[in-house]
């Protein structure tokens, strides 16, 4: 589109996009019924935003969008080179803009309330920390699951005190081995063994001693690491070639999208 700001003879191609948002595709897709996931967050006033909630809404996704018409909806640049690698350049714009009062709306709220299940990425951080704790403290009063992807390493050491006051709430961690071990480092872990990172993560302190907290770790082609009831397990990885990959972006968070639906349906936690 016009608005992206991407030259055209790059070929480019344009897909709705966002972390979570691509979570709850998937999501939605694995469960089947219609509106079973809701996404929340800010779009601008640019008309990018109607895109996305028609692309929702194909996909049946419920969108509750906060519009702020002083802004621009966010962009991602993904630029992918031989041998599918790639770089991404993100202009955030309106993602950053998210509001406390919009989460804590009748309208949006009502969603809350009838949620099961929760999923917030670490980049919530930075813009929604508190409507991080405020979903936080509704799971942990009602008994709801309440999950969180990591994200990205650099996040447990730019926003350490942030991320150190939502993991209590957390009842699922996900995240990759880059990102557990700098969040181990980030917080003082007493070893900086993959493996007791992972326990040591597990069981710090948690809200809500009615759930076990799991964690669960990637580890690009080695086998998906999970760590449950003081038990780990590993899940090996379907292998592919190389010349079969097409895009490494949105791996985590099509691991992330089987995890949300097989919640929803209640398989394993």
């Amino acid at each position: 589109s016009p608005s992206s700001g991407i030259n055209a003879e790059y070929g480019k191609d344009e897909v709705t996009g966002g972390a979570t948002q691509n979570t709850l595709r998937v999501a939605q897709w694995y469960i089947g019924t219609p509106d079973s996931t809701v996404i929340v967050g800010c779009v601008g006033g640019d008309g990018v935003g109607d895109v996305l909630v028609e692309a929702m809404r194909k996909e049946g996704v419920k969108t509750e969008y906060l519009v702020d018409r002083t802004a621009k909806t966010g962009l991602c640049a993904v630029l992918i080179t031989e041998g599918a690698h790639r770089s991404m350049v993100t202009r955030l714009e309106a993602a950053n803009l998210y509001t406390y009062d919009h989460l804590v709306s009748r309208k949006v709220w009502e969603h809350v309330e009838k949620a099961e299940c929760f999923y917030v990425a670490g980049f919530m951080l930075n813009y929604s920390f508190d409507c991080m704790i405020k979903l936080g403290t509704h799971a942990a009063e009602e008994n709801k699951c309440f999950v969180m992807n990591l994200g990205a390493p650099y996040l447990s050491s730019l926003f350490k005190d942030k991320m150190e006051k939502v993991l209590p709430y957390c009842d699922i961690i996900v995240g990759n081995s880059d990102e557990v071990l700098e969040l181990g480092r980030n917080f003082g872990f007493p070893s900086s063994d993959l493996y007791d990172t992972i326990r040591t993560l597990a069981e710090t302190n948690k809200i809500n001693e009615k759930r076990k907290r799991m964690v669960m770790i990637t580890r690009d082609e080695n086998p998906v690491i999970l760590y449950k009831d003081g038990a780990f397990k590993e899940f090996p990885v379907i292998p592919i070639s190389v010349s079969e990959i097409v895009d490494t972006n949105g791996a985590g968070d099509a691991f992330c999208r089987r995890i949300s639906g097989a919640l929803y349906v209640g398989i394993g936690y």
